[in-house]
């Protein structure tokens, strides 16, 4: 990891909900991020989590009924830096942030390309919407970011639409269009959930090598550990809207402390040794329309300790250097 002291993401207790008939939902509840450059952090947990909706905090592209109550999601812009939290979302400065500073891979391309508009067409407006080029210039640059991720013949697949396109090859070329600002940081969100095992493995691939040869930072939103441990430097593992547990992946690994997340890695256990039973976790993610009191695991916990954990709710607790876990089991 070629990290500096100076994050280039620092997200401070962030605060994010939404508004519904029933009153005000919050999904993401008071988290603390930080990406350093160069370095790839793997967000984990199950649908409902608060992982997709941190990432699209950040590029400040919530629903409308949607709202950051508090906190802070600070960039880094050389020596200075800015809250995109306080930004209008609609500003010229945070469209010159989305795709320029920080792109966005979708977990769904289809849901990403027009259908009425080449993938060339679609790549060149990017390339010149973030760099003053002719759209000749932008049609060779586009062509080279074609070839860089992978995709053959790229002379000729420029021209076509998305849906010509394999699911393999739209993931490619969604990757060559986040690419086309050269950003500094890159979320990938679920990227590889709906490829096959065989286009998540040569995807997940690809991805490391862009991270080596460009030196960007990747924040790598997924529901599958086994996914985030092949490219991630540290994995935050997220329930409820809160993250309960954060280190390096060899100590999430090797010496996981969460009931949660020691319950996640048993089921990739699971999922390798075909002969055993798969391994699930206890219940459902509860509705954030309706929070527990207390620890927002402790409904699912095997080790929940009564009139602590369904009371009160633990604070983050530093268990090794690198490593932090929010659980009474520690305190």
């Amino acid at each position: 990891m070629n990290s500096t002291d100076q994050p280039l993401l620092d997200i401070r207790n962030l605060r994010v909900s939404f508004a519904i008939d029933g009153g005000v939902v919050r999904a993401v509840d008071n988290i603390d991020l930080t990406v350093h450059p160069g370095q790839v952090l793997g967000i984990v947990g199950e649908s409902g989590s608060g992982k997709s909706v941190t990432g699209l905090s950040i590029l400040r592209l919530l629903a409308k009924n949607a709202r950051i109550e508090s906190g802070e999601i600070l960039l880094r812009q050389g020596i200075k830096q800015i809250d995109l939290a306080r930004i209008n979302p609609l500003s010229r400065e945070m469209g010159r942030v989305r795709g320029g500073e920080i792109a966005l891979i979708f977990q769904e391309p289809m849901a990403a390309f027009s259908p009425v508009h080449t993938v060339g067409n679609q790549m060149i407006e990017t390339i010149r919407l973030h760099g003053k080029l002719s759209k000749r210039e932008a049609r060779d640059n586009a062509i080279d970011l074609l070839r860089r991720v992978g995709i053959s013949n790229p002379e000729h697949r420029i021209d076509q639409y998305a849906f010509e396109l394999s699911g393999g090859m739209r993931q490619r070329a969604l990757i060559a269009i986040a690419l086309a600002g050269n950003p500094s940081l890159l979320i990938a969100d679920e990227p590889t959930t709906a490829l096959d095992v065989t286009i998540q493995a040569q995807i997940l691939e690809l991805l490391k090598t862009i991270q080596t040869d460009t030196g960007m930072a990747i924040i790598f939103i997924t529901h599958d550990l086994g996914v985030i441990a092949q490219l991630a430097d540290e994995i935050a593992v997220m329930y409820l809207g809160k993250i309960v547990e954060r280190g390096t992946v060899d100590s999430i690994f090797h010496n996981p402390k969460h009931p949660y997340t020691m319950n996640l890695l048993q089921a990739v256990i699971g999922a390798k040794h075909r002969r055993e039973r798969l391994s699930t976790i206890p219940g459902q993610i509860p509705s954030p329309y309706d929070r527990p009191q207390g620890c927002p695991f402790h409904t699912r916990c095997t080790q929940m300790i009564l009139g602590r954990c369904d009371l009160l709710e633990p604070v983050r607790t530093s268990v090794e250097d690198k490593h932090t876990v929010s659980c009474f089991l520690y305190e």
